[in-house]
């Protein structure tokens, strides 16, 4: 079957068609701008593409809840425009289809566990480190939601020691988002991260809190893999780093086969940057199968 699949991200939009298989037909990427300007030109894409159900991977907060009144919202977003704005029955009052829904990293961690690198596992979480950070967590087979759905880059942190940078969060300063994202980096040094590449002490901050923060998520959900990605994590030099941090700052208290297989255990993304667009089709495929219009 034709699936459309859109990852709405704070920049851009990336459209796709597809199929249940994972399988990318097409492509576009269309600039994020504000809903009357950048909603006709979605609804335009797929609306002659002779699609049966699509799927939504979107920024966020958003409202999952299927028996509250603003479920398929973009809800407290700091994008202005998009606020409080019904994005599923946009598409759906055009298009008259199924629209799977959930947030864009909940749909990369779908992708990698439906086709990618924790396909087989029931717990695993995918993590993105970029502009902003984002947690999407599969738990017993599952997408997790809650209350609303994770928000684990805003998970409070222990400053280091050494580090007096008050933390580029306007909510909470020192979350994670706030500690370690692109924006935090480029505050904290006066640069951007490609420009520092070379720059050990920058890297061993970053280490430093995304380790720390990799510790939480391993005690309280337990995950069977952990998949980093975004902007970030291009530095090749991280990664290596990261997992002796997290091995370090568990203290030898959790003593399992994946925690004594750290390059197996904290991974890079393995879907070539399509995990999020996949992801949408198996949102879109899930909900056709649900029946809901």
């Amino acid at each position: 079957m034709r699936i459309g699949a859109l990852e709405a991200g704070g920049t851009k939009m990336v459209c796709a068609i597809g199929n249940e298989d994972g399988e990318i037909l097409q492509q576009i990427t269309i600039p994020t701008e504000t809903p009357e300007i950048t909603m006709p030109q979605l609804i335009s894409y797929f609306a002659d593409k002779e699609i049966e159900a699509m799927g939504i991977g979107c920024f966020g907060p958003i409202d999952l809840n299927r028996d509250s009144e603003t479920y398929g919202f973009i809800t407290t977003t700091p994008k202005l425009a998009w606020r409080n704005y019904d994005i599923v029955g946009a598409f759906k009052e055009s298009l008259h289809i199924p629209v799977g829904f959930d947030t864009d990293v909940n749909g990369s961690a779908l992708g990698e566990a439906t086709w990618g690198i924790t396909r087989g596992l029931k717990n695993s979480m995918y993590i993105t480190i970029g502009t902003g950070v984002g947690t999407g967590i599969i738990s017993n087979g599952a997408l997790l939601h809650g209350m609303l759905h994770p928000e684990g880059g805003h998970l409070l942190l222990t400053r280091h020691p050494n580090d007096s940078f008050e933390g580029a969060c306007p909510y909470h300063k020192t979350c994670l988002e706030g500690l370690a994202a692109g924006p935090a980096i480029f505050a904290r040094w006066g640069k951007n991260g490609a420009e520092l590449a070379e720059k050990n002490e920058v890297w061993e901050l970053e280490a430093y809190y995304i380790g720390q923060a990799l510790v939480n998520y391993i005690m309280t959900l337990s995950p069977e893999r952990i998949v980093l990605g975004g902007g970030v994590m291009h530095q090749e030099q991280l990664l290596p780093l990261i997992r002796q941090e997290v091995k370090r700052q568990l203290g030898g208290y959790i003593e399992t086969k994946e925690i004594g297989d750290m390059e197996h255990y904290i991974v890079r993304p393995g879907l070539c940057d399509n995990q999020g667009i996949m992801g949408a089709l198996k949102l879109g495929f899930d909900e056709f199968q649900l029946g809901l219009v």
